[in-house]
C-alpha cells in the first residue's frame, strides 16, 4: 500500500512539471486570454480564424454559432522549445510545442529546410515576415443530416520571401497555418 500511496504522489507531483511556466508562473488549460498575456507577456506572432456550427438548417429557424480560435507564439530563447497556444472563444484549449526558439526573430532563416505541416509562427520566428502575403479563404461544410452544420473556414495564403538580389524568390504556400509546399520562382 505505501508503494502505491508513493506512486499516486509522485503522479500528482508530476503532473504540473508538464504545464507551460511563464517564469514562476502556470498556465494550463481553460485559463483566459488575458490571464495568459498578463503571466507570459504578448506574443511574437498571432492568427485568427473560426468555425460556424449551424443548428436547425432544414427548418424555419436556424441558430448560428461563431467559434472564436486565436493561436498565440512565444519564443523563450534558442535554448528552450517555441509554444504554440490555442485559444477556443477567449479560453486556453490546447498547447503546442514547436521547435527550438531563436536569439531574434528571423536570424535562423533556411527556407528549404522546413517539412510540410511546420507551423506559420515558426517560419516567422526563423525567417521574419515575408515580402508580401496572398490570402484566399474557402469553407467546408458538413451536414449530419438532421439540420446541422459545421462551416469551417479553410485559409490558403502564400507568403514571398526575397532573399536577395542574386537569389530566387520562394514561394511558401500554407493551408490554415500549416506549411504545404516551398517553390522557388525567378525574379
Amino acid at each position: 500500500m505505501n508503494r502505491l500511496s508513493l506512486l499516486c504522489l509522485l503522479l500528482l507531483v508530476a503532473a504540473p512539471a508538464q504545464a507551460l511556466r511563464c517564469g514562476t508562473r502556470v498556465i494550463s488549460d481553460g485559463d483566459r486570454d488575458f490571464a495568459v498575456r498578463d503571466r507570459c507577456g504578448v506574443p511574437f506572432y498571432t492568427e485568427e480564424f473560426a468555425s460556424y456550427d449551424v443548428r436547425g438548417a432544414d427548418g424555419p429557424f436556424e441558430t448560428q454559432v461563431e467559434n472564436r480560435y486565436d493561436a498565440w507564439y512565444y519564443n523563450f530563447g534558442p535554448r528552450k522549445l517555441m509554444v504554440r497556444l490555442l485559444f477556443r472563444n477567449g479560453l486556453l484549449e490546447r498547447e503546442e510545442t514547436l521547435g527550438y526558439g531563436v536569439n531574434e526573430i528571423g536570424d535562423s532563416c533556411n527556407l528549404d529546410s522546413f517539412p510540410s505541416g511546420t507551423s506559420a509562427g515558426e517560419i516567422v520566428a526563423y525567417c521574419g515576415e515575408p515580402a508580401t502575403r496572398r490570402l484566399q479563404r474557402e469553407a467546408n461544410v458538413r451536414r449530419d443530416g438532421r439540420g446541422n452544420e459545421r462551416y469551417t473556414p479553410v485559409k490558403r495564403e502564400e507568403w514571398i520571401y526575397d532573399l536577395g538580389d542574386n537569389r530566387l524568390l520562394r514561394i511558401l504556400t500554407f493551408h490554415n497555418g500549416r506549411l504545404q509546399s516551398v517553390s522557388a520562382e525567378g525574379r
